[in-house]
């Protein structure tokens, strides 16, 4: 059933209008909804609208802003895929048809209205048209992890009534095929990659799909596009599950529509310019919405990145693509830090002796534009031309206004280091409940650390601050999910009475309305002695003072005191797996300190004196500056292994899965805490 409970307080909220289908002249309405929520995916929502503003914005569907653009731009480059080396294009009217021939050949396959066709695979053209085409046939689109256990897939699968699964390739159908029987209502399942290694009748090829639906009427789809309302679900977001099973979070058109017109409007997106590369897992709300919905709202380009980005090949792209915005996860960033630093070290001491003064002068300019000074400090014009252009070019970054930041936390450290080289990072905070962005940083409009300002027709709301002004951070706005899919009891636990998402995240704005991320409530530590301390601002404390440390997990949670769980910066082999191997960066931290040692196990192993003593006075260093004696570190430990995504240490945007971790080294752990063995 559908949680519903009444919303006496929903603001402002105006009557649905008659909303034309773009010029076609068709009208379609909104559906009828008492609620502001639902958990059922065929019951419509009442829309957060207000009377003017930008809250205001008549509601459209996915399949109205498609066709806006197919209209202004059909003739532009809408996607980019490489093809035995060389990049071929497909046009807006020829991504539009084919998302056709894909909504023909779902409902030739007996894709039920408002039932699941799960995606499961990297970042491809395929991709895009198989979850649009499923939104033009009336289905729900649900991404699938590739990192998935099969036992994760037949879940995600079964909870959204999966019709149709389109995979990747044969290691991800064969994932499928062992859980099929536990899936009643799939019907078929089509591979966009490779030939099929077997034939059934209910296996498909790209070629074979897009074909399937030839002699499907357009009057029987146009029916059924008609039939599309803004304030009706289209697609699920699978949260990354990291305690429990993960939430299907549903979105409906309006969310997606309205929130990439505000969220682009706010980042000055021009129209049929901008260009970005899709390389994050599309199952995520943060890449989905930026690399497929907001693209189409702006007429841009979406290049698809090869499936071994994270693990090298992204370099390659971003300086063949030349991007105008580039949404990295803050690991992503670190990355392209180490691999700037360790070719530093190999320069020689006068170039290095230069380079630190351009970094130095790019800070100082880039502090002052931030502060809203604009002072040029003298030699600005000497370092942009020989340091920082060249930096830029070199990472395929020159064409870049918006360099994005998000989905998980990122160090003070890392974000002066970017702005040292004139490449101020812009932080964006939200959720898969928020459609993605809630506030946004933009070069006119951000704050070191902080996370940027609400987009305008949104509401941000601190719940219960304490005497340093922070406090639950709530939303309200038209980004704000339907609810999750048939789970009344997690849907109320993040929607309040009246309508406001509740993040679990606590934060505190400044005067000038930035805000800042402080912790997450589930995150917060409670010691035995009930002190309340967040993890994230202590492990990058010690990560800025020890550059060698990759991962920083503080423990304490009901504990008597805290200590922390330490990896080492490794080199990372063409799989993404962390290796034994130390990293540049790490091999010059060692050679500071006088250690010949060269792989991550010799240090661990020989509790390498220098080092281990490094990394204590660090701890003293951060201890110094703790706000009371209960943030004090009094243990740390080494791991053999840096974390991962397939070491399950990592969810998959990089963002640490804290419960999973405690679980994979709580032997450990309980050796630090041994009775008897006091601090």
């Amino acid at each position: 059933m559908a949680a519903k409970r009444g919303c006496p307080c929903c603001p402002n909220v105006e009557e649905p209008k008659a909303v034309p289908l773009s010029s076609t002249g068709l009208a379609t309405t909104l559906a009828p909804a008492e609620h502001l929520w639902t958990t059922r995916r065929d019951e419509a929502v009442r829309l957060r609208m207000e009377g003017s503003g930008p809250a205001a914005e008549t509601p459209i569907t996915t399949h109205q802003m498609f066709l806006e653009t197919v209209e202004n731009n059909g003739d532009h480059a809408a996607l980019a895929y490489k093809k035995d080396g060389q990049w071929v294009t497909v046009t807006y009217r020829q991504y539009y048809e084919q998302c056709r021939a894909a909504a023909k050949s779902f409902l030739k396959l007996g894709l039920e209205r408002f039932h699941g066709v799960g995606i499961l695979g990297f970042n491809a053209p395929e991709w895009f048209i198989a979850d649009i085409g499923c939104i033009f046939a009336g289905g729900l689109a649900a991404g699938i992890y590739t990192t998935n256990s099969p036992e994760a897939c037949q879940y995600v699968a079964e909870n959204c009534e999966a019709n149709v699964l389109v995979v990747e390739d044969k290691k991800q159908l064969d994932k499928i095929l062992q859980v099929k029987d536990q899936l009643p209502h799939l019907k078929a399942i089509v591979q966009y990659k490779g030939e099929l290694h077997q034939k059934a009748p209910f296996l498909y090829t790209w070629d074979e799909f897009m074909k399937l639906g030839e002699d499907v009427p357009n009057e029987q789809l146009d029916a059924v596009i008609s039939s599309l309302r803004a304030n009706e679900c289209c697609t699920l977001i699978y949260t990354s599950g990291t305690t429990g099973n993960p939430k299907g979070v549903m979105l409906s058109h309006d969310n997606i529509t309205w929130t990439t017109l505000a969220a682009g409007k706010m980042a000055n997106l021009n129209y049929a310019e901008e260009v970005l590369i899709s390389y994050l897992p599309l199952s995520h709300a943060a890449a989905q919405v930026n690399d497929m919905w907001m693209c189409m709202r702006y007429g841009g380009t979406t290049y698809f990145a090869q499936p071994d980005a994270l693990k090298g090949s992204l370099g390659t792209t971003l300086k063949e693509v030349r991007p105008t915005s580039f949404l990295g996860v803050p690991r992503v960033w670190e990355k392209m830090q180490e691999k700037m630093k360790a070719a530093g070290v190999k320069a020689s001491p006068m170039r290095r002796r230069f380079a630190d003064w351009a970094k130095s002068i790019g800070l100082q300019y880039n502090y002052s534009a931030m502060n809203g000074e604009n002072v040029v400090p003298w030699g600005f014009t000497l370092a942009n031309s020989l340091v920082f252009k060249k930096v830029r070019a070199v990472m395929g970054l020159d064409r870049c206004k918006l360099c994005l930041t998000g989905a998980a936390p990122i160090t003070k450290e890392t974000l002066e280091y970017f702005m040292s080289l004139n490449l101020p990072l812009m932080e964006l905070y939200g959720m898969s409940e928020s459609s993605g962005p809630h506030t946004v940083s933009v070069p006119t409009s951000f704050r070191l650390t902080g996370c940027g300002k609400v987009m305008p027709g949104c509401k941000t709301k601190l719940e219960n601050p304490d005497q340093d002004g922070n406090g639950e951070v709530c939303f309200w706005g038209r980004h704000v999910f339907m609810g999750y899919l048939n789970m009344p009891d997690k849907t109320t636990e993040a929607l309040d009475e009246d309508g406001w998402l509740h993040s679990g995240d606590l934060g505190r704005h400044d005067q000038h309305g930035f805000l800042y991320i402080t912790g997450r409530i589930k995150e917060l530590i409670i010691t035995a002695g009930g002190e309340n301390i967040p993890p994230v601002p202590i492990e990058d404390a010690l990560k800025a003072e020890v550059p060698i440390i990759s991962n920083a997990m503080l423990i304490g949670d009901k504990l008597k005191f805290l200590s922390m769980l330490l990896t080492l910066k490794c080199v990372v082999d063409d799989n993404g797996e962390p290796t034994d191997d130390l990293s540049p960066e790490a091999l010059d931290f060692c050679r500071r300190h006088n250690v010949t040692a060269t792989k991550v196990s010799e240090i661990v192993a020989n509790k390498e004196p220098a080092i281990y003593q490094a990394i204590q006075e660090g701890f003293e260093r951060v201890n110094a500056k703790a706000t009371s004696r209960a943030q004090n570190v009094q243990k740390w430990v080494i791991l053999e292994r840096d974390f991962s995504i397939s070491g399950g240490e990592l969810g998959p945007t990089m963002k640490l899965r804290r419960p999973i971790v405690v679980k994979m080294y709580q032997e450990m752990i309980n050796d630090m805490y041994a009775v008897g063995d006091k601090p």
